[in-house]
């Protein structure tokens, strides 16, 4: 048989799309990525051996791809203009990240920088929300999550989920803040046994339990400044 070998045909480990997902974007060859981004080829070679076909002729070298115009791409058979121009959309936004500068991170220290980079999400709210931010060694902020948003008085916490989302994103130092409408600042009891247990499950998993502070429109409460970390 001289049936065509497509990709759905590969072995799943083969494909561009599952062996992205499987080990990360570096794992995969230009044509295996160029190939995700075109979806298909022609009906005499998959989209991976077009990729290569066209790379070759620009001698494998990315810069100059990004040179070629959309007639230049629609001379191979198996390229039309969506797929030129999304060829041409992939290398200028690459050329794009080369002239961007790497996205600073806050440096989270203290108690004070972390009330003063969440107060401008929490300082009008009605409602309490609480926030995990997920940090690295250096106490670079890696991301912010809103665990729960509820009423007046109290939100529901959910630890698995703090603990789920700090091993996810490879945080070391995790803490955690949510505002009081009421504009007090003291801590319940219920407070306090959340950020208790926040704290075990911390330990368990050898993470960092930097603080818990309390947001509201103008003063914050922590529990590391006040001694129960």
């Amino acid at each position: 048989m001289n049936e065509k070998l497509t990709i759905a045909n590969w072995a799943e480990d083969d494909r561009p799309r599952e062996k992205l997902e499987r080990l990360g974007p570096s794992a995969l060859s230009d044509a295996e990525l160029l190939a995700i981004l075109v979806g298909s080829g022609s009906t005499k070679e998959d989209a991976v051996t077009l990729m290569k076909r066209i790379l070759g002729d620009c001698n494998n070298n990315l810069n100059t791809l990004g040179k070629l115009t959309i007639q230049d791409l629609c001379q191979y058979n198996g390229v039309g203009p969506a797929k030129a121009i999304t060829i041409l959309a992939a290398c200028e936004l690459g050329k794009r990240r080369q002239m961007e500068k790497a996205e600073e991170r806050p440096e989270l220290t203290t108690a004070t920088r972390l009330y003063n980079h969440m107060h401008p999400v929490m300082q009008d709210l009605d409602v309490e929300e609480f926030w995990v931010l997920y940090m690295n060694q250096a106490n670079r902020l890696i991301k912010k999550f809103k665990i729960a948003h509820g009423g007046i008085s109290e939100v529901s916490v959910d630890v698995r989920i703090i603990i789920r989302e700090a091993v996810l994103c490879n945080a070391t130092i995790v803490a955690v803040c949510h505002n009081h409408p009421s504009g007090s600042i003291k801590p319940s009891k219920a407070d306090d046994a959340l950020t208790q247990q926040i704290k075990r499950a911390c330990d368990v998993m050898r993470l960092h339990f930097m603080d818990h502070v309390i947001i509201t429109d103008g003063q914050y409460y922590s529990y590391h400044e006040m001694g129960k970390l």
